[in-house]
């Protein structure tokens, strides 16, 4: 029986794929928002009503990372190692991602990112999902400070994120998140913007390690403050 929902989820898993590269190599050839619904699901040879179970908004066909990208953040801080600052955990994290030349940090090649700031939906969609990062980031710098304060007072009480949200370390937290989200933000379009202008994923990453120094050196000082 097990063996029998292992090959049917590896199935739907290879027909999401193959409708989302269908869908990729169409927006790319044709643009986003001339590409249809229909289109893609003759391209992929299965039904329309398939395409849209699988992605329900168009924008999430060619977004088709955006699961991990919003939460990325939040799980990094969540998954650190006991005793591993947060800015630390996210600063290694991101520099993982730099060198694997990873999509969720803009590297998207340049036909990909060309397509995306061609079209407003896709930027607009784009902009609701780094809203959407820092957003999850921010409740679990939430949770991790109420954690960490909870064992300096010898409490017991965790979880009280949204009910202690005007509190000064719900604010502390949604601050912090604030500004790593917009240095998180600034280094994925300075990823975009050397993509579009034609570097290869060599010297972005030699570029971009000297600025995520830097950024991440501003980041420090501004939360230690």
């Amino acid at each position: 029986m097990s063996n029998e929902l292992g090959l049917r989820e590896s199935k739907k898993q290879e027909t999401r794929q193959l409708i989302s590269d269908c869908a990729t190599r169409l927006f790319v050839e044709q643009g986003f928002e001339q590409t249809t619904i229909t289109e893609i699901a003759h391209a992929a040879r299965v039904a329309k009503k398939t395409v849209t179970n699988y992605f329900p908004r168009k924008e999430d066909l060619a977004l088709d990372h955006h699961e991990a990208f919003t939460q990325g953040l939040a799980r990094t801080v969540a998954d650190r190692e006991q005793g591993e600052a947060p800015l630390t955990a996210l600063e290694r994290a991101f520099r993982a991602t730099l060198a694997e030349h990873s999509p969720v940090a803009g590297f998207t090649g340049p036909e990909f990112a060309r397509m995306v700031a061609d079209s407003p939906t896709l930027t607009a969609r784009l902009r609701e999902l780094h809203d959407l990062r820092e957003e999850a980031l921010a409740q679990a710098l939430v949770a991790a400070s109420e954690k960490e304060e909870g064992k300096e007072s010898g409490g017991g009480e965790e979880g009280k994120g949204e009910d202690a949200s005007g509190g000064a370390t719900a604010i502390r937290a949604r601050a912090a998140a604030a500004q790593i989200a917009a240095a998180d933000r600034l280094l994925f379009r300075r990823i975009q913007e050397l993509t579009l202008a034609g570097r290869t994923n060599d010297e972005i990453e030699a570029a971009l390690v000297p600025e995520a120094d830097h950024v991440y050196g501003l980041l420090r000082a501004a939360l230690q403050a």
